[in-house]
């Protein structure tokens, strides 16, 4: 896989590459800031462009944010892989990168965990349970509809409850059962006003489980995270 890294700082660049190379047999290509990024995916043959980038969110010249809008406004390249890395952990840069169209984004300083996740998540094969898992979802488009949103705004919001879940999954671990029945309820909630029955069933499921038993309510939350993840693809 041929993998962009984009990055002002070359230490940060070199230490991004090392651990990109560290998780595969990767043709690894890097530029020093977003303009010149630009230069190489614009001027790039068709077929021989980067399978995936890895990009800073604040540079000189053309930022990380730049570099997205212009890739998603450009045919060739609007499909293009995209994952956004800065210092900045808040939800409303997140947000904003989301809105772009990032498709990841990864927390400095980088973890080694954080970067084999982005390959696995975007390049990942369906499973077969999903065919499965998914049939009580309701369509990203209905769901778009009913809300009287457009599927940007869809979109930041399926990425805002998988994050509740992923910080409910860290949180519930030492909380009392009255914490955990409360957080499972609020989060089914917000299942379900997004159209993913899939999720509530195994949300319910985790609500079910003996408050002892966390291993139950973390492997049900998992399975409510690749609905969300799930449909955050789709639309």
């Amino acid at each position: 896989m041929k993998v962009l890294v984009v990055d002002d700082d070359v230490v940060a660049r070199m230490m991004l590459m090392h651990l990109i190379d560290s998780c595969g047999r990767h043709e690894i290509i890097e530029a020093e800031d977003g303009a010149e990024a630009w230069r190489m995916l614009a001027e790039s043959v068709p077929g021989q462009a980067p399978d995936i980038v890895f990009c800073d969110l604040r540079m000189p010249q053309l930022s990380g944010l730049e570099l997205l809008q212009r890739l998603r406004a450009h045919p060739p390249l609007a499909t293009l892989p995209f994952v956004l890395v800065s210092a900045a952990a808040d939800g409303a840069t997140r947000d904003e990168a989301a809105a772009a169209g990032a498709d990841g984004y990864i927390v400095k300083p980088f973890r080694q965990d954080d970067v084999r996740a982005q390959f696995e998540r975007i390049f990942a094969a369906p499973q077969p349970e999903d065919d499965v898992d998914d049939v009580d979802d309701q369509a990203p488009a209905a769901v778009a509809t009913r809300l009287g949103i457009d599927a940007a705004r869809l979109r930041l919001y399926y990425d805002g409850l998988g994050r509740q879940m992923e910080a409910a999954g860290l949180e519930l671990a030492a909380a009392d059962a009255d914490t955990v029945t409360a957080r499972l309820a609020r989060l089914r909630e917000g299942c379900a006003m997004l159209g993913l029955g899939s999720a509530v069933a195994a949300l319910e499921q985790a609500g079910a489980a003996q408050a002892a038993d966390r291993a139950g309510v973390a492997a049900a939350l998992a399975l409510a995270i690749r609905a969300v993840q799930r449909q955050a693809v789709r639309v």
